[in-house]
């Protein structure tokens, strides 16, 4: 949060720059600023007579707390806060029949994936539901939750605005009559965004990174695949969305390229994490999480030697995906070494 300390130090341009949206509030209560923007906005109050503040019906002498509470509800509506989230960690809790689990802890760090693997049912979606909760031990599972190492802001348990966890289902279909640039020019509008177009045109142009067949502005949402809506989402979340944990469910059956998704992610300094059946996937990570009985069975750590075997499946997943790749293109299969 801003201060006062920090707002009278700061030029009138500077604040526009870091905070664009003053500028919709200084026009919503006819502040006229041309002329002053190398001033601060004491400095600007300080340029007026009390009766020329009178005459222009301009009510400046709360401008700076206004500003501040102004800026801050702002921040909050767009989940953007001034303390960004490092790292988050997992503290053990108990499995369905009240054992405990077995690990100290599990801190995890921006830019860093993380793979939950274990059987349906196994009890993936209540982890996901305690990381979004910020558990206090006070779930079934009595995990809990910090932030940053410390005991979390409650707004990430109440508030509709910050979101901690962006989740990406198995399934995604959209219903919305709208292209897909509409759609995200909608969603940018939402985040007030500056260079909407090259943030719109950046999106897509991810989007079409990840997915087997490209597509375009004027391509209507409804009408993309299964594999295009995917691809399009993951891009979405990775640039526009303030949630600084990204689930993805199975993102095998996706139809995209997954080593490119998971780049894309980890290059916007988020944390992933994978619910997943695939080999692949899981090595990809930087460690994985095994789930039995509603509990973390074990903490794993990708070893060097499966590394060795990661690249060993990535050489089988780009022949399979060539395969693909002439199967749509109704070419003839033919023998693969």
């Amino acid at each position: 949060m801003i201060t006062k300390e920090q707002l009278q130090k700061l030029s009138i341009q500077e604040v526009l720059t870091r905070y664009p949206f003053v500028l919709t509030y200084l026009e919503n209560n006819k502040i006229k600023v041309e002329g002053y923007e190398s001033l601060t906005f004491h400095e600007f109050r300080n340029q007026f007579e009390e009766h020329e503040l009178e005459e222009w019906a301009m009510d400046l002498s709360k401008l700076e707390e206004e500003l501040i509470v102004f800026i801050s509800q702002m921040l909050e509506f767009l989940g953007e806060t001034e303390n960004s989230v490092d790292s988050l960690t997992i503290l053990p809790g108990q499995d369905k029949s009240g054992n405990p689990e077995t690990f100290e802890m599990l801190t995890i760090r921006k830019s860093e994936i993380i793979a939950i693997v274990g059987p349906t049912g196994s009890g993936k979606s209540r982890l996901l539901a305690d990381i979004e909760w910020t558990a206090q031990h006070d779930t079934p599972t009595k995990r809990g939750i910090l932030i940053n190492g410390v005991t979390p802001d409650k707004k990430w348990r109440f508030s509709s605005s910050n979101k901690l966890v962006a989740q990406l289902s198995q399934n995604m279909n959209f219903v919305i009559d709208l292209s897909v640039g509409e759609f995200i020019e909608l969603h940018a509008k939402s985040r007030l965004v500056e260079q909407e177009e090259e943030v719109v045109s950046r999106i897509v142009d991810a989007a079409n990174y990840l997915a087997g067949e490209k597509f375009d502005l004027n391509t209507p949402v409804t009408a993309l695949s299964g594999g295009q809506s995917r691809a399009l989402m993951i891009a979405d979340t990775a640039i526009l969305s303030k949630s600084p944990i990204v689930l993805i469910d199975e993102i095998e059956n996706a139809g995209i390229d997954r080593k490119k998704a998971l780049k894309l992610l980890v290059g916007e300094e988020k944390i992933v994490l994978i619910a997943t059946h695939d080999p692949t996937l899981a090595l990809m990570a930087d460690k994985r999480m095994v789930i039995k009985n509603g509990g973390i069975l074990k903490i794993l750590e990708t070893s060097k030697e499966e590394k060795e075997v990661l690249i060993t499946l990535e050489e089988m997943d780009t022949k399979i995906q060539a395969l693909r790749s002439s199967l749509r293109a109704g070419e003839v299969i033919k023998n693969i070494e």
